[in-house]
């Protein structure tokens, strides 16, 4: 018997599908279902460290997977995501296949040499989730109506056809034309796709629902497929993954500063907008808290009006490093004394000193100075580490205070030793002043380290710090999903399709 599987395809990146996947998996756990979430190809720079599903050790997934996985309530798996692109620079992108890295392709080359393989990897990993699953919730990528890739689509074309799945469409009105855009993705699918569409939602709306209900009923009576929702716009906080999300490398953008705290009792924590910039979720808890606001900042920024700054993760920390120089951002870090802590290539950034450089590197470099705020030296290596982690930590510098069990996952290449007087931080990591360096993604997840940067930052400022817990709207993001999904759309005939 097939199991139940619902692919969540969109009309275009970015819509909203990671939300509807994660709601509808939180909706089935709540009903009592061992729900699978699935993507068969995912690309992204925003990875998550977790087990591997056929093996030992840990393998990278995409990181809207393992939050639809804690949305089911299961373990995250590598099967969760089983092909993963990373995108490297100059039109290249790390082949991730089961969680481990095979290879650095371009776009041509995936298609010629990987992609059969990356196929059966898919469909291996699906068969296996959905063997002891009673639904798979399958999230597709992009536009399921990409005609010059109907015939190597992995994620949506592909995915439909090996798991007989229904599909939902999913649009965003936020950007204009979203009837025209459900109506040519209907008209572009292949024709056997088409027969298993059950219906379409429309999210990121905002105002007057009646304003929708003409152009609604003159889709349906176009089309024949109903619209199952149209989902206000409003975010339930899950972390981001498509770089979509984040602002253009030029460009200055807050997040976090909708939760009623005046200025006068605010902190503002700059992040630099690395041309490479990886894993930039590790900064989405700060802006959770209540009274602090998280800026991302073109290299060419000025840090007067910041208060503290987190370096981000890399994908390439090498060239990445020459852009902060050739910017101009190494002499505003210079002249900042606030609290700063660095993040894997972050980490990386703020030593002494990059070995092996070429390891990585686009540039014809071997060897390249960092920014010699910490007495550290990394060297690069083909090696990767890929590994969930729980430390016991002590933090120091800007993070001293923080004492207690830390979870979060490591990945990156190289190593990286300490030179000079420093205090240790968990392992590798190192302090010195009120600078830090950890190689621990997802580390202000953790309340401790998180309270005492936060609390650093507020010191360095002398601003008070606001009642947390009296400003806080707690509030759990997979219940707010799924709680979009059962205001505002029909649940129960997405359901009787299935089956479920």
């Amino acid at each position: 018997m097939t199991t139940p599987t619902l692919l969540v395809a969109g009309t275009a990146s970015h819509v909203g599908k990671s939300t509807v996947a994660a709601g509808f998996c939180r909706v089935l756990a709540n009903r009592g279902l061992v729900v699978a979430p699935y993507k068969a190809q995912n690309m992204s720079n925003n990875a998550r460290a977790v087990a591997v599903s056929a093996g030992d050790g840990f393998g990278e997934i995409g990181v809207s997977q393992y939050v639809q996985a804690r949305a089911a309530r299961v373990t995250p798996v590598t099967d969760h995501n089983p092909v993963l692109l990373k995108p490297h620079g100059d039109g290249a992108s790390q082949l991730v296949v089961h969680g481990r890295v095979v290879g650095v392709n371009t776009a041509g080359d995936y298609y010629a040499d990987d992609w059969h393989r990356a196929r059966d990897a898919a469909r291996t990993s699906y068969e296996r989730l959905a063997a002891d699953a009673d639904v798979v919730i399958a999230e597709g990528a992009g536009s399921i109506a990409e005609i010059n890739l109907h015939d190597r689509d992995l994620a949506n074309v592909e995915t439909a056809r090996f798991s007989d799945a229904d599909i939902l469409l999913v649009a965003d009105i936020e950007r204009g034309g979203v009837f025209a855009s459900l109506v040519g993705t209907l008209e572009l699918l292949p024709a056997d796709l088409r027969e298993h569409v059950v219906g379409a939602v429309i999210t990121k709306f905002r105002g007057d629902p009646s304003l929708l209900e003409s152009g609604l009923e003159a889709f349906e009576d176009r089309t024949g497929v109903p619209v199952l929702g149209v989902v206000p716009y409003d975010d339930p906080g899950l972390p981001e993954e498509d770089s979509l999300s984040l602002p253009a490398a030029s460009e200055r953008a807050t997040i976090g500063a909708d939760d009623g705290i005046p200025d006068s009792q605010s902190i503002t924590i700059g992040v630099p907008r690395l041309p490479r910039i990886s894993n930039a979720t590790d900064f989405e808890p700060l802006a959770e808290v209540p009274g602090v606001r998280v800026s991302y900042l073109p290299l060419d920024a000025s840090l007067s009006d910041i208060d503290g700054v987190v370096l981000p993760g890399s994908k390439n920390t090498v060239d990445d490093l020459l852009a902060v120089r050739e910017a101009g951002f190494d002499a505003e870090l210079a002249a900042f004394d606030g609290p700063i802590v660095g993040i894997c290539g972050g980490y990386q950034l703020l030593g002494e000193r990059i070995e092996n450089a070429d390891v990585e590197s686009t540039r014809d470099v071997t060897s390249v100075d960092g920014l010699g705020f910490l007495p550290t030296v990394t060297a690069f290596s083909p090696e990767k580490r890929v590994e969930a982690v729980t430390v016991e930590f002590e933090g120091a510098g800007p993070l001293v205070g923080a004492s207690g069990p830390v979870e979060g996952y490591e990945i990156h290449q190289g190593t990286t030793r300490v030179v000079g007087e420093a205090e240790r931080i968990a392992g590798d990591g190192a302090a010195v002043g009120n600078v830090a360096g950890t190689y621990i993604h997802d580390l202000f997840a953790n309340e401790a380290p998180r309270a005492a940067f936060v609390d650093a930052v507020y010191e360095h400022a002398g601003v008070d710090r606001p009642d947390e817990e009296a400003t806080a709207a707690a509030t759990d993001p997979y219940e707010r999903a799924a709680a979009l999904l059962e205001t505002h759309v029909d649940l129960e005939r997405v359901l009787d399709s299935l089956g479920v």
